[in-house]
């Protein structure tokens, strides 16, 4: 019984050690995108016809609190990544350790490459289709805090979702999940994708198809890399049990 509970209180310290190295991590790129957000914040409004405006001293602070973690975020992906390999290494065979290691630049990669659909296909097109749905009706300025906000909620939920195949390797790879398994519930996550998809875009029946199409093709994407995943698996675990017979 002590055994275990010493187990469990080892556990417990590698987990808040692990948290905590993240936690640093996150502060760290915090600093840094505090440090250059002007850069960052430039960048954003390159193509912008109009000046964005302030309506209190507060929105200065949330624009650079906002930039500032947006580039907390993209850069502890990794490390996080990383850390959670660490903390569950030890319960790993070697061969899993080395195929699971293989998924952290994955993760970033395609957190990056949702981030950059999301930005440069999605967002232009929902935020011209709403400038244009004002016509002459209402003068268009933007505050800084609106168009920012407008800019996460586009771009974020496609950076979490671009992760889902590496997510969905890892757990098969692991023995979690199976291709089966996402084969089987193909029409409730379609469902899910879909109400996603239309949350986060507004009602426009183009910006809808836009987001939509690509989550679908994401899905299967994940159930196939799953397959593969998934035989290579049974294929190690045969060799294995036939080395052990032969022994």
């Amino acid at each position: 019984m002590e055994d275990k509970e010493l187990n469990v209180v080892d556990h417990l310290d590698e987990l808040r050690k692990r948290i905590i190295i993240s936690a640093v991590a996150f502060v760290a790129f915090f600093i840094i995108g505090f440090v250059y957000v002007e850069d960052i914040y430039n960048w954003f409004v390159r193509d912008l016809d109009v000046k964005l405006i302030v309506l209190g001293p507060s929105d200065i602070v949330w624009i650079y609190f906002t930039l500032a973690s947006l580039i907390a975020i993209a850069g502890t992906i990794p490390v996080l990544a990383t850390q959670i390999w660490l903390f569950v290494k030890p319960a790993l065979k070697p061969v899993e350790r080395k195929v699971s290691l293989s998924y952290i630049p994955a993760l970033f990669l395609l957190f990056i490459a949702g981030l950059a659909f999301g930005y440069f296909v999605i967002f232009p097109n929902v935020l011209s289709f709403l400038v244009e749905l004002s016509g002459d009706m209402l003068v268009t300025n933007f505050t800084a805090e609106k168009y920012f906000r407008f800019v996460i909620n586009m771009t974020l939920p496609f950076g979490v979702l671009f992760e889902l195949p590496a997510v969905v390797m890892f757990l098969t790879s692991l023995g979690i999940l199976n291709p089966y398994v996402l084969t089987k519930i193909r029409k409730y996550a379609y469902f899910i994708l879909i109400v996603i998809a239309i949350i986060i875009t507004p009602p426009d029946p183009v910006s809808d198809f836009l987001v939509i199409i690509p989550l679908l093709l994401l899905y299967e994407i994940s159930v196939n890399l799953s397959k593969f995943v998934y035989k290579k698996r049974l294929k190690r675990m045969e060799q294995e049990e036939a080395e052990f017979v032969s022994e």
